[in-house]
């Protein structure tokens, strides 16, 4: 049977269910401490803007430790799945560690660091782990992939909002399944049926692949994307909480935290669905729909704020499923224009990038909020989505050219 065909087996959907419960697993990591944030603040007699810190720093710590990786070439020297194993691990101690340890923001916020470091072994190679099992539907594969990821982003707040007992045990049941996931892929998911080169040391590789116009415009689109992505994902609960709280819904909190969940978790389906059809219609096309409609609701959801309930609920949902539609495209972009020895780097790089920009954002956020109010905050987020639609629209062009 030719290799196309054996793609669509049993075996290769296995891979991808598996890879994609240990993301779900690992990711978990990455917000639990957003989730529980409320309860922290009232705790630690914490600002707003201090809060902030705790999401912020495992932003940070992701892009010092992708940055490092990227440089050094380990995503394209040590295998996939050995890299994703001691990661998952790690982010998982530290994130157990952190419910024992953490007395105070500072241990905490360095503990988070440490978590951050950890899952930018997780992100990148996980993705080009299964970029070695699939190379036609690819993007679906990547999206499905991308689709875990969220859902285990969003799976704290689910936690918090069916009223498990503390912050400890939400950080301390996140990290268990992160060590688990790692697991899983150490010992369920080898590299796959068509391996990237591996690559050796190479400090020049790196500004190869940034001249590259077509990963160049991959890059600025996923800069974008990142640039609204997080801080929604980091915001929408609390200015969920908050409208729901001048609409008169009683127990706001834990309502918002379950809602938030439900939103952000529908992202599963708009990433799967959207490398579905980015491999039918091409990357390009489904990026500018999504970035498109994830940027009209940024424009407008605000002016909603203390409207009926389940409009913004509705409005929320729409741009929970738009938002992630397109973000494995940009890494599907790199994987197929980018240097083949040095794919792992490529896509570290963009990570780093990416994500080192969503630490501005989630900071801007809560100060633009305080000026002008929930009404108008995510406004702040529409130039990302902009940018990115002009970058992929280029793009766009030079393929059809």
């Amino acid at each position: 049977m030719d290799k196309n065909n054996l793609e669509y087996t049993r075996v290769y959907i296995f891979k991808l269910v598996i890879l994609s419960v240990a993301m779900v697993g690992t990711m978990t990591t990455w917000f639990s401490m957003t989730a529980v944030l409320p309860e922290l603040v009232k705790i630690w007699n914490l600002s707003s803007t201090a809060g902030s810190f705790i999401t912020i720093m495992v932003q940070v710590g992701f892009v010092v430790g992708s940055l490092l990786s990227a440089f050094l070439n380990l995503p394209d020297r040590i295998q996939p799945n050995l890299l994703f194993f001691w990661s998952a691990i790690f982010a998982g101690v530290s994130t157990i560690l952190t419910a024992f340890l953490a007395d105070s923001l500072s241990s905490a916020l360095i503990l988070r660091f440490i978590t951050g470091i950890a899952l930018s072994g997780v992100y990148g190679p996980g993705l080009k782990l299964l970029s070695t099992w699939f190379r036609i539907r690819r993007g679906m594969a990547l999206g499905f992939l991308v689709g875990a990821l969220t859902l285990g982003s969003a799976t704290p707040h689910l936690f918090r909002g069916l009223g498990v007992s503390s912050w400890e045990v939400v950080l301390t049941v996140t990290g268990l399944c992160s060590a688990f996931a790692g697991i899983l892929v150490l010992y369920l998911v080898k590299v796959g049926p068509y391996p990237l080169p591996a690559g050796k040391f190479d400090p020049k590789a790196l500004p190869r692949i940034l001249r590259h116009k077509p990963v160049q415009l991959a890059n600025y689109g996923y800069f974008g994307h990142m640039w609204e992505l997080y801080a929604m994902w980091s915001w929408f609960g609390l200015f969920l909480a908050h409208s729901l709280q001048t609409s008169g819904i009683g127990d706001s909190s834990r309502v918002s935290s379950v809602l938030t969940f439900i939103i952000i978790a529908s992202g599963f389906f708009g990433a799967w669905f959207g490398g579905i059809f980015a491999d039918r219609i091409g990357r390009e096309l489904l990026t500018l729909w999504s970035l498109g409609i994830s940027g009209s609701i940024a424009l407008t959801i605000g002016f909603f704020f203390s409207g009926p309930p389940w409009l913004i609920v509705l409005l929320g949902l729409i741009w929970g499923t738009s938002i992630i539609a397109d973000s494995a495209q940009f890494s599907a972009l790199v994987t197929e224009h980018a240097d083949p020895q040095y794919v792992g780097s490529a896509l570290t790089l963009q990570l780093a990038v990416g994500f080192a920009l969503t630490i501005i954002v989630i900071l801007l956020v809560p100060l633009f909020e305080a000026v002008v109010g929930w009404r108008y905050a995510f406004l702040i987020l529409v130039p990302g989505p902009i940018l990115g639609f002009l970058s992929m629209l280029r793009l766009h062009k030079i393929k059809t050219e």
